[in-house]
Order: structure tokens, then C-alpha cells, then sequence
């Protein structure tokens, strides 16, 4: 007799325990696949926790710069700082390989607490930037656990014919938060100059957010998870073949069958694809601000054209995606658009007079070709993880994670080596710029003034012969137009004195900054050129990994594979009364 498989007559373990059942809070596996209305809420619960989490871990960069002068700390620590974290938070994302046997979804739900009451509490009262450090490198090894399993969740609820869509949502999370963070500050740097709004804000949305993910977040059981679906017309088979399968088990050799050329290689040409967004998240308002003299607000204003492009495209990639049932196309195309833009980028980093909207179509494009390219690697990768086997997707996006983790880790090292004019603009040039500010007279004057005659003025002399050569010194420079005017810059010069610390911090540090100020384009030019080359180190990449080129292989396969279903399912005798929902 033919078994009718239906959710009406089989409810889940979730929707079987009365509303008032504590455990539901931590009890969150289903037995059965849901029905469309709650996989859409479970998706977007998983979409929303990404976002959170990206926009918690990138709103330092909104204010990065008031950060810095606020501790008192050089550039490069506050690098290495987000490189302690990301190293740590690589070797936390293969612990989250274990995400299979703790839960996923409790696994998200707690990570989403502890980074929401970081940020909201820990980092904005932070006394002194070790503490600082210590509560970012916290954040850094939650985050590279928790960022395990929320694709691992999208890739359980999606089947291959909507993974791509499905993951076009997961992989707005960091565009989203990037988008946040650049939208939020740019609208309240003004009103709220301090770095520490910034953070309250964003920790109390994770709060909420983490309430929610505690309410309303579940997973499929493992049985039901370590099995391959193609479409939703495959769920009657996967629910009656759910009970026959051990997922200890199904685990046996999952590390091992993740170190293959297609899972590495792969992991490897995206996170080098990558090496561009990790620096524009974190150090686009200190590029603008030290090359092109932006100041925050509008260097993030600039940035949402990055941000808002790439979402778009990611959303728009998925779709066309699963409607042509190819990946590779789009990864190759995606490429080959944002490295094009990306050197024309690099160009302008010596054409300081360069406009916003210059800056803003190309930013666009570079995003454009982004998402595109993104947003079908990630539903290809998870396809290629599951050719080796279906139940290891913790364990394959962990090895990924890891992959990606070490190689932001070595190029924000890289980075600071690469750019040390960066790192004397943010640590002496705001002061050289602060004493230039408030003493601009004073320092015209004394520019004016040849060697000896500056010194002497300096010293606080009152010979009259030495005042009578300086002020026709200053005439005669065109920075006083009459006798009177430069007695009058002279005694300025008596009355309101530069400070001798500032006198000697602007004799020692003064030509440094103005070095740096001329060679600072040059070496951006050439670190944007090095993210160029990892752009173009993908393309040979996706050749190795799961999917066809053509659309109609594509289709021919998945046709193979309905009648292949539908015959493993007359052998079990089984009707499909559920349905594709």
C-alpha cells in the first residue's frame, strides 16, 4: 500500500509541543521538511542574523579614524587588531565544523546574544584600546563560528533549483551590513560625532534581532539535512529514506573528503576574489579621507554606491542563476566586470581631482560585477561540497571559512606593510593638520621668513634692527602687503606664540607628513592593483567546481534526475500528496 507522506498527517516535532513548552527554545530540529510559508521565515530569520552579524563586525570602520585619535593608537596596531581577530576567528570557523552534532540554529541564536551585548556594552565602554582589542577579537571568533552556520541553514532550506536565489539573500548579509553601517553613520556622524553612538545602535538591533533568531529560528534534523535535494518535488523521498539514515554515520572521512582540489581550489579563488571588499569595508573612509580629503560622513555616502550595487546584483544573479540553471557563466562574467572596473579604480588613486560621481559610476560597476560573481560561487560551492557528500556542508563551508579567515588575515598584514604612508597620515598627520589649523597666521609668517631672521624672531628678540629686516622680508614675500601689516603678523607672532612642543613636533614630524602625503596615492594605487590580481587568480578557479556552462545541459540533467526520483519512489511505494511547496 502506497505511504502518503504529508505534513498535514505528520506534523514536526516543533509544531507538535504546546506554545507554552520552554524547550522549544533550545529543542529546534524538525522531522519533517516545512511547508513554504515557515522555510521562508526560517530563510529570513538566517538572512537577518547575517546581517546583523556583518553590520556588527564592520561598524568600526565607519569610525575608524575618531576611534584611533580617541585611544591615542597608531594605525598599524588598530590593524593588527583586526588581524588577531580574523586569524583567531579561522581557526573558530573550523571548530564550527562540529555545527552538525551543537545545533545550527542554536548555534547562531547564541552567537547572536554574545556579539549584540558586545557591541552594544563591551566596545563603547572600553577605558583604554587593550580592552578595546580584547572585546574585538571576541567579537572576531564568535563571528567566524557563527558565519558557518547560517549558509549551512540557507543551503538545508533551498534545494539546488532555488539555491542560488536562496544564497543571493545569505550573501546580501555583509552588502547589507556594509550598507548599514555606511548609511546609519552617514546620517548621524553630524548629529552624533561620537564613535560610541555608532556602536549602541548597532548592538541594540543585534539584541532584537538575537530575540527573534531565539524565538523563531529551527533546523532540519540531520537526517533530513544530509541528504541531497535538487528540487522540492524530491521531499516525499527524503522524508520516508529520513528514518533509515545514522548521521554519525554520514559523517564518517568529512574532513577528509573536504580537502579536494574542487572544495580548496574554489575556497581559495574567492577569498583572493574578495581581497578588495574585505579593505574597502574597513579602510574605504581612511583611503578617501587620506588621499581625497573626504571627511567621514561623505566618505561613507560614497560608499553606498559600492554597497547598493552589489545587493542589487546579488539579488538579480541568484534569480537569473537558478532560471538558467547555470553557475559558471555568471562567475566568469561577474569577474571580468569587476576587475576591469577595479583597475580603472586603481587608476584614479593619483587623479586627486577626481569628482564624487566619477568615483560613484565606477564603484557601481565594481559592485555589479561583484555580486554577480559572488552570489553564484556560493550556491556552485555548496553544489561542489555536496558531489563529495550531502551531510558534510558544515564541514565543507567550515574548511571555507577557514580559507577565507587566513587570507583576510595575510592581507591585512600585507596591507600595513604595503601602505606605510597611510599609517604616518592617520597617526601624525591629524595633529600636524590640528596645530596647522589653529596656528595658520603664525606659520605663514614664519614660512616667510628666511633662516636666521626666523630663528631670532623665534628666540623673542626685541633688536629693532632684526624686527626692520623682517618685516621687509615680509613685504617684500607678498604675504604683507605694507609695514603695517607685517608688524601687525609680527606682534601676532609675540602675542599668541606656537607652543614649543608644537614648534618641535612640526619641525620633526612636519616633512615627514608632507612625504607621506605625496607618496600615500601612489601606494594605494599599487595595493588596489595587487586586489586586481586576485580578481583575475579566480577566473582559472571556477573551472574546477560543480555545475554546467550550458543551460540546456543543465536542464537535461535536472529532467535525468525527476525520472530517477520518481522511480526511486515507486520502488517504495510512495505518493507525493505534499507535493512542491
Amino acid at each position: 500500500m502506497a505511504q502518503d507522506i504529508s505534513s498535514a498527517e505528520k506534523p514536526s516535532s516543533i509544531t507538535a509541543r504546546t506554545p507554552f513548552d520552554l524547550s522549544r527554545l533550545w529543542r529546534r530540529q524538525l522531522d519533517h521538511y516545512p511547508p513554504a510559508r515557515q522555510r521562508y521565515s526560517y530563510l529570513a530569520i538566517t538572512v537577518l542574523s547575517t546581517v546583523v552579524l556583518y553590520y556588527e563586525l564592520y561598524v568600526q570602520g565607519a569610525v575608524a579614524t575618531t576611534i584611533i585619535t580617541t585611544y591615542g593608537v597608531g594605525f598599524t596596531k588598530f590593524v593588527m587588531i583586526a588581524v588577531v581577530g580574523s586569524l583567531l576567528g579561522a581557526f573558530a570557523s573550523l571548530a564550527a565544523g562540529l555545527a552538525d552534532r551543537w545545533g545550527r540554529a542554536n548555534l547562531v541564536t547564541g552567537g547572536l546574544f554574545v556579539t549584540g551585548l558586545l557591541v552594544l556594552f563591551g566596545l563603547p565602554m572600553a577605558p583604554n584600546v587593550d580592552v578595546y582589542a580584547a572585546f574585538f577579537i571576541l567579537l572576531s571568533i564568535v563571528e567566524g563560528m557563527v558565519l558557518v552556520a547560517t549558509p549551512a541553514l540557507i543551503r538545508d532550506f533551498s534545494p539546488q533549483m532555488g539555491r542560488a536565489t536562496a544564497m543571493g539573500f545569505w550573501t546580501l548579509g555583509p552588502v547589507l551590513g556594509s550598507l548599514l553601517v555606511t548609511t546609519i553613520s552617514s546620517n548621524t556622524l553630524d548629529s552624533h560625532p561620537d564613535w560610541q553612538f555608532q556602536f549602541r545602535v548597532c548592538g541594540a538591533i543585534g539584541v532584537i534581532v538575537a530575540v527573534i533568531a531565539l524565538l523563531g529560528l529551527r533546523e532540519l534534523s540531520p537526517a533530513l539535512r544530509d541528504q541531497l535535494m535538487v528540487s522540492l518535488r524530491d521531499r516525499a523521498l527524503i522524508e520516508a529514506r529520513a528514518a533509515g539514515i545514522d548521521p554519525d554515520r554520514a559523517l564518517e572521512g568529512q574532513w577528509r573528503q573536504m580537502l579536494k582540489l574542487d572544495v580548496l581550489g574554489s575556497a581559495f579563488a574567492i577569498s583572493v576574489y574578495l581581497i578588495f571588499y574585505y579593505i574597502s569595508v574597513g579602510f574605504f573612509v581612511v583611503y578617501f579621507a587620506t588621499v581625497f580629503d573626504y571627511p567621514e560622513a561623505r566618505a561613507n555616502a560614497l560608499a553606498n554606491w559600492y554597497w547598493l550595487s552589489t545587493a542589487i546584483a546579488l539579488v538579480a544573479s541568484g534569480f537569473l542563476s537558478d532560471r538558467l540553471r547555470v553557475r559558471k557563466p555568471f562567475m566568469i562574467g561577474g569577474a571580468l566586470l569587476s576587475a576591469g572596473a577595479i583597475a580603472v579604480f586603481a587608476s584614479l588613486s593619483t587623479e586627486t581631482e577626481t569628482g564624487y560621481y566619477h568615483f560613484a559610476t565606477v564603484l557601481v560597476l565594481i559592485g555589479s560585477g561583484t555580486g554577480f560573481a559572488y552570489c553564484a560561487w556560493m550556491a556552485s560551492f555548496t553544489e561542489t561540497v555536496e558531489r563529495h557528500n550531502p551531510a558534510a556542508t558544515a564541514t565543507g563551508l567550515a574548511v571555507w571559512a577557514w580559507i577565507n579567515r587566513i587570507v583576510v588575515t595575510l592581507a591585512l598584514a600585507g596591507f600595513t606593510l604595503a601602505l606605510p604612508a597611510v599609517s604616518t597620515l592617520v597617526d601624525q598627520g591629524h595633529h600636524v593638520s590640528e596645530i596647522s589649523a589653529r596656528y595658520q597666521p603664525q606659520l605663514e609668517t614664519l614660512r616667510a621668513l628666511e633662516p636666521p631672521t626666523k630663528t631670532a624672531i623665534l628666540s623673542g628678540t626685541q633688536d629693532p634692527g632684526v624686527r626692520e629686516v623682517a618685516v621687509e622680508q615680509l613685504v617684500r614675500s607678498g604675504l604683507a602687503a605694507d609695514v603695517a601689516t607685517a608688524d601687525a603678523r609680527l606682534r601676532q607672532l609675540a602675542t599668541d606664540p606656537i607652543p614649543r612642543a608644537d614648534q618641535e613636533f612640526l619641525a620633526t614630524e612636519g616633512p615627514v607628513v608632507t612625504a607621506a602625503m605625496k607618496d600615500n596615492p601612489a601606494q594605494w594605487q599599487r595595493w588596489w592593483f595587487v586586489c586586481l590580481i586576485g580578481q583575475l587568480a579566480f577566473i582559472p578557479l571556477v573551472f574546477v567546481m560543480a555545475g554546467r556552462w550550458s543551460p540546456k545541459r543543465a536542464r537535461e540533467d535536472e529532467a535525468r534526475h525527476q525520472v530517477y526520483i520518481e522511480q526511486e519512489m515507486k520502488k517504495l511505494g510512495i505518493t507525493e500528496s505534499s507535493g512542491a511547496q
